[in-house]
């Protein structure tokens, strides 16, 4: 297993981190007995980097990994997870939930605590608001929390003011071969490594849609390559290839992609892609994105909408539904746009009144109100009030 350094702190993290978002399950729990092995053998195998939140699993991912560290494991990884920022109000808030993370994870400390979707300015203001700057500090006294850091999912303007806002051990931003300009992209991996901040990668694999299933226009190019390597690698090498890039995080649930990807993680260095696997993949990516069903770059310029819309994450959404065959397309969709992990106003393609202000403003030319309206019919249809209310009853306090 490789390790790299956080900066600020010394700390060695094996680049492959163990993501317990996605755990496997059996009659619609998580399956704890094959979770509890695969997360042991990836540790026993070198990885020292585990990270959960409060929301995942309909919130038993925690008790659960507290439960699969027991035995001595706790004390062989360094232990990540989030503050479910859309839950605060008070300044009360924050130190009841960081109380209730450690006693489900049966331990005294969090070794790396995000502030989960901390993704706008304006969040950052209203936790701000709330005491965030006192509640870091405090609890790091305290040494309940050792590392202070966020993930972030939102407009790239907005993430380099959050890293400059407190003084951070690391990040985590989502990064793959599609999202080099999207979200913080690589300005901001690079604008936070520059500052001292470990970055710990989100979404390597999109969730695990740029293995499962791949295009086949897209599998023909990796055909093509004189060296041959699973999808998942070739996406994975090419995020470990950025030296900025500290962990990478995985949600494995399958025996094979594990041993696959400690197998990768055994090799791949920063900057050790040659210019001819550099090129396999730029192929690759172009192609992907040729498959889009919107040509959206997620520039922003069409932001804000005067009617709410997030515009850019609409067609985001619609394009994976497309590229990705992803059963659950709807309710990402909803999970997204609703505004239950923030706290925020409904974001839906229905809210568009066709004001065409948009119109002007994108630089792809793309007829957004035209599209925003097959996505209402197509995302927005049959059970979308239904899909509304499972979002409110899995993220609303």
């Amino acid at each position: 297993m490789l390790y790299r350094t956080i900066p600020k702190t010394g700390d060695k993290l094996s680049i492959l981190g163990y993501g317990c978002m996605r755990l496997p399950e059996k009659d619609g729990q998580i399956d704890e007995e094959r979770a509890t092995r695969q997360l042991r053998y990836a540790i026993d195998h070198g990885v020292n980097y585990v990270d959960t939140a409060w929301s995942y699993h309909m919130g038993e991912s925690e008790p659960f990994v507290g439960r699969a560290l027991l035995d001595g494991y706790r004390e062989k990884v360094r232990l990540a997870t989030k503050l479910p920022s859309w839950l605060v109000e008070t300044p009360e808030d924050m130190d009841y939930y960081l109380d209730a993370q450690l006693a489900k994870l049966q331990t005294d400390h969090i070794d790396y605590y995000l502030i989960h979707v901390l993704n706008t300015t304006e969040k950052l203001a209203k936790m701000e608001a709330c005491g965030l700057t006192e509640f870091l500090d405090s609890a790091k006294k305290a040494g309940k929390i050792i590392n202070a850091g966020f993930s972030f999912h939102g407009p790239a303007e907005d993430f380099a003011p959050i890293v400059d806002a407190y003084p951070w051990e690391f990040c985590q931003i989502q990064y793959n071969i599609l999202d080099e300009q999207n979200q913080a992209g690589t300005k901001g991996l690079e604008y936070a490594a520059g500052k001292g901040l470990g970055v710990i990668i989100m979404e390597p694999l999109r969730g695990g849609n740029l293995t499962d299933p791949v295009p086949p226009a897209v599998a023909d190019i990796w055909d093509s390559s004189p060296v041959q390597r699973t999808p998942a690698e070739w996406a994975l090498r090419w995020v470990w290839n950025h030296p900025e890039v500290t962990v990478v995080l995985s949600g494995m649930n399958r025996e094979e992609h594990i041993e696959e990807n400690i197998r990768t993680a055994h090799e791949a260095h920063p900057d050790s892609l040659s210019d001819a696997e550099r090129t396999i993949i730029g192929v690759a990516t172009e192609k992907y994105r040729e498959l889009m069903k919107v040509g959206c770059t997620g520039c922003q310029y069409c932001m804000p909408c005067p009617s709410g819309v997030d515009i850019p994450l609409c067609f985001e959404l619609y394009n994976n539904k497309y590229m990705f065959k992803n059963p659950d397309a709807e309710m990402f969709y909803v999970v997204r746009l609703s505004g239950v992990l923030s706290n925020s106003p409904e974001q839906f393609a229905s809210q568009c009144v066709q004001c065409m202000e948009c119109l002007e403003k994108c630089p792809q030319h793309i007829d957004i109100p035209a599209l925003l309206e097959i996505i209402v019919r197509e995302m927005e249809g049959e059970g979308f009030e239904e899909r509304k209310q499972m979002a409110r009853d899995m993220f609303v306090k």
